[in-house]
């Protein structure tokens, strides 16, 4: 698509900042970071102030504000040197705790406005979910200003979560890559999960980003990229995180520590066989290039590794769950004695030992297919045809 052919979006923020009664009367919490900026990249909350907006607080989630934080951080929390607005900081908050920071804030109503990326294990949508279950349980109304996906809303992959297996990383019955938009997972999880727990619906308001279709990836949206977290730093990076996070739940590196986060995995006990086995494989969409690198931080730091880049081909046949999901099984099949599964201890609070890959997949199935040599590419199925797997009744967009 060219950039003469691209339709122009605007998101839900956007159209708060250009009629702030979309949100509704009352004083106003902004569940934001740094992400939460205008097209023109200036920050949502003093824009807000600026356009007369009733804006008392802010809430942060994972990364914090400011987006300084790594995987498994926050910042802490602080008023906003720029709004001059108190932050509150979200971040493994939840249940009472999470209803009596809503309450003293004093605010009438939340709007959310955080870039997701379109995976279930990224955890701004269970920040979401958990403010949406308090929001009900306290009659704080709950406004959504929509972005798009930016891997875009046609196709969705991998099962739905068993509910066993629920964590910060996974909380209800959603895909692996689930194909919505945060306002249309909202409504899904609104008539759904959200129940379930806090006893009834919260009172929720959609603000639709307008002009966006489910074909557009993040570059047809023309839209500028802001990093959603400090691993996240394209919109290719994006595009591999359904599947590649999944190393995270392995000893493998996922890239962390170095320029190339989520496209380029590897272990100190990779050698040449792994790129050329996974070419044997003929995976839609991806080519494997062998390589060397060293982290700088994370696993391995330090230590000169080696495995693939992933540089992607054809991005519309491109399945990032199931190319992850056979690197795995060839893993297994080359380094039966070296290959291993992480624990959460440590990764997810309040989850103890459990394989964490087990809670990123949202079941046991997958490990325990690879474990036995079994192929695992059918638990890569979705769960009803790309994009629809929460019922046409909660999509926005077409």
């Amino acid at each position: 698509m060219s950039a003469d052919d691209r339709v122009a979006v605007t998101t839900g923020i956007a159209r708060l900042h250009a009629s702030p009664g979309l949100a509704g009367p009352g004083r106003l919490g902004l569940v934001t970071n740094h992400t939460g900026v205008l097209p023109d990249l200036r920050p949502a909350a003093p824009a807000l102030l600026e356009a007369g907006a009733r804006l008392v607080a802010l809430f942060g989630p994972e990364h914090g504000l400011h987006g300084t934080g790594q995987a498994g951080e926050s910042e802490a929390a602080q008023a906003d040197p720029t709004s001059g607005l108190p932050v509150h900081d979200t971040y493994r908050c939840s249940g009472e705790r999470l209803d009596e920071l809503l309450v003293d804030s004093g605010v009438d109503a939340l709007v959310y406005d955080l870039q997701d990326i379109g995976a279930r294990f990224y955890t701004y949508v269970w920040t979401m979910f958990d403010l949406m279950v308090s929001a009900a349980r306290t009659g704080v109304r709950f406004v959504v200003a929509d972005r798009p996906n930016p891997l875009g809303g046609l196709v969705s992959e991998g099962p739905l979560l068993d509910p066993a297996w629920a964590s910060f990383v996974g909380r209800a019955a959603v895909p692996v890559r689930h194909g919505l938009t945060c306002g249309e997972l909202a409504r899904h999880l609104n008539g759904s999960a959200v129940p379930q727990v806090a006893g009834n619906a919260a009172d929720l308001t959609v603000i639709e980003a307008a002009g966006w279709r489910r074909a557009m990836d993040a570059e047809a949206t023309g839209l500028p990229w802001v990093a959603p977290s400090p691993n996240i730093p394209t919109p290719v990076t994006a595009a591999f995180y359904p599947g590649t996070c999944l190393f995270e739940g392995t000893n493998l590196s996922e890239g962390r520590g170095t320029t190339q986060p989520f496209e380029i995995v590897g272990a100190p006990y990779i050698d040449a066989r792994f790129a050329p086995s996974l070419a044997e494989l003929a995976l839609p969409g991806v080519h494997f290039r062998d390589l060397r690198y060293v982290p700088t931080f994370h696993k391995h730091a330090g230590r000169p590794l080696r495995g693939v880049q992933l540089h992607i081909t054809d991005r519309e046949v491109f399945a990032p769950v199931r190319t992850a999901v056979a690197m795995l099984a060839t893993l297994r099949r080359l380094y039966p004695d070296d290959f291993d599964w992480r624990t959460s201890d440590g990764v997810v609070e309040g989850t103890g030992h459990r394989h964490f890959i087990d809670l990123l997949w949202g079941a046991d199935r997958l490990r325990r297919a690879v474990d036995a040599g079994d192929d695992p590419l059918p638990l890569c199925d979705p769960p009803a045809p790309p994009g629809r797997w929460a019922g046409d009744d909660v999509l926005l967009y077409s």
